[in-house]
């Protein structure tokens, strides 16, 4: 018995086989990890192409909150045509359908997410919102800030010339390969926003 462990233990055959297993397991986890990372960072790109469309819109579209064309700056011995000094700030969040210090307009929010005059995905290029670019953008996942940038001037017919900052979160990417070992892992996105200056308030 002794001899036939010894002449077992210096025995090679199967040891290539045994290398190939390990070193291909190694490749094809490797391999999975680099497709699955490609698709994330195509589909970060695919979110902030998505974002710049969603400002764009918003600086040519009737604002998320109704209430801000309705400042006009005048008052306190400013008359119209005067340099306008009022300062605001509206921050307007589609997943909780507000807008602070004004009045949140869900239609102004699809304008953005779905195009314009549409409450779903699938506007044609010409109407295209940021769902047409990156389809699992929601109005829940974006955010507008409207702030004063000190252009224009008080009495100005259509409002103020805001700054416009859109911004996206709370956007993942299921791992497709690498999921599998781990669960049905996910991968959050990095917020992304893109800001503009207001032009025409109006859809």
């Amino acid at each position: 018995m002794l001899n036939l462990t010894r002449s077992l233990l210096k025995r090679d055959d199967g040891a290539a086989l045994v290398e190939f297993t390990l070193l291909s397991s190694l490749l094809i986890v490797a391999t999975g990890g680099i497709v699955d990372f490609t698709f994330a960072l195509f589909e970060w790109n695919s979110a902030t192409k998505a974002v710049q469309q969603g400002a764009r819109l918003a600086a040519v579209s009737s604002p998320v909150d109704s209430t801000l064309t309705s400042i006009t700056g005048l008052g306190s011995g400013i008359n119209p045509g005067d340099p306008w000094t009022v300062s605001f700030s509206r921050v307007c969040t589609g997943s909780n359908a507000t807008c602070t210090g004004g009045t949140y307009t869900a239609t102004g929010m699809n304008t953005l997410v779905y195009g314009r005059g549409l409450s779903a995905c699938g506007a044609p290029p010409d109407l295209a919102g940021m769902c047409n670019i990156y389809p699992k953008i929601l109005p829940a996942n974006v955010k507008v800030t409207y702030r004063s940038s000190g252009l224009g001037f008080a009495g100005r017919p259509g409002g103020p010339v805001p700054t416009i900052t859109v911004e996206l979160t709370g956007l993942t990417y299921n791992l497709i390969f690498l999921g599998t070992f781990l669960g049905g892992a996910s991968i959050t996105l990095p917020p992304l926003s893109a800001t503009v200056t207001g032009e025409d308030l109006k859809s």
